[in-house]
């Protein structure tokens, strides 16, 4: 009898494991010969040396299903167990799978075009009206590279432009007074990462999300960074952002110039980006419009009727 350990370090073991560890009583039942114990993300078995090898080889198969997926079903478990094809299959739009297995796919044809341009480009500029999916669809892009090892890390952004009350006047400390900005990027990461795993990538800096004003002076590699709502920035401001790419990077720039909270004084960063850039090799610049528009139906109409207004 010998015993050999697994560490399951891609997929959430919370996930892995199932509801009240579903998953891992039914794999004990699928390997009776072995004694088998869980805790945390590791796994000891002990057993026959035989047995233990195909032990082994079934949960790596079902750890790489689990984190491709973000769930492990009680007949995938079997599957996989008895040798059995687990596979999914693909759609051609799919991005990334996201919570409970759902599929995060490209729904319109600009938001195909910001996936294609993506493996084209380093640097994208992705402009357009609210609820056309492109900080959604941006973030998706940042995840799928982080689980392919492409990057080693995800940086999301945005100016914290103050809209009605100043932020020294919020209460809390400066991460309370910065957060609301950047709820819509926690949003979109909790639809794509299972809650305890994401909570270590924000732990361990591995996802990284601040403010602007916090990129000045530092140098960003092997990473997917996106600066959300960029048309609140200055040009000084976006050329700063701009420039901190390094080594094995990209950078998705987001927008939405008709929504622009500046000062009226102050010219748009992101519209004068995009025309001092606009023919750059190694730059792409994907416009949405409001046949993007993937909220609720109402929305597009909101859009038409202050179009119309102005």
């Amino acid at each position: 009898m010998i015993e050999r350990v697994i560490i399951i370090d891609n997929a959430d073991p919370v996930v892995f494991y199932g509801a009240n560890n579903s998953n891992l009583h039914l794999i004990k039942s699928l390997y009776p010969k072995l004694r088998i114990v869980a805790r945390g993300n590791v796994i000891k078995a002990i057993g026959d040396e035989e047995e233990l090898a195909d032990f082994e080889e079934k949960i790596r198969e079902m750890e790489r299903y689990c984190a491709e997926l973000n769930l492990l079903s009680d007949e995938a478990v079997t599957s996989i167990a008895k040798g059995k094809n687990a596979s999914v299959q693909k759609q051609d739009n799919l991005i990334i799978f996201g919570m409970n297995g759902r599929p995060i796919l490209a729904r319109t044809e600009n938001q195909q075009r910001l996936v294609n341009a993506f493996t084209d480009n380093d640097l994208l500029f992705a402009i357009g009206p609210a609820g056309s999916g492109k900080t959604y669809t941006a973030i998706a892009l940042a995840v799928r590279a982080l689980k392919n090892k492409e990057v080693r890390k995800i940086i999301l952004s945005r100016p914290a432009v103050e809209a009605g009350e100043k932020l020294g006047f919020l209460p809390g400390d400066m991460k309370d007074k910065i957060d609301p900005y950047l709820q819509p990027l926690y949003d979109a990461l909790e639809d794509m990462i299972p809650m305890a795993k994401l909570k270590e990538y924000i732990e361990n800096k591995i996802i990284q999300i601040a403010p602007l004003a916090f990129m000045r002076g530092r140098t960003l590699s092997d990473a997917v960074i996106i600066l959300d709502e960029a048309q609140n920035t200055s040009i000084q401001q976006i050329k700063m952002f701009l420039t901190r790419m390094g080594m094995n990077a990209k950078m998705i720039v987001t927008g939405d110039i008709t929504q622009i909270d500046l000062p009226a004084s102050q010219r748009s960063g992101l519209i004068h980006a995009m025309q001092v850039l606009k023919d750059i090799p190694g730059i792409a610049q994907i416009e949405f419009s409001k046949k993007d528009i993937v909220r609720h139906k109402l929305v597009q109409r909101i859009v038409d009727a202050y179009e119309k207004a102005e």
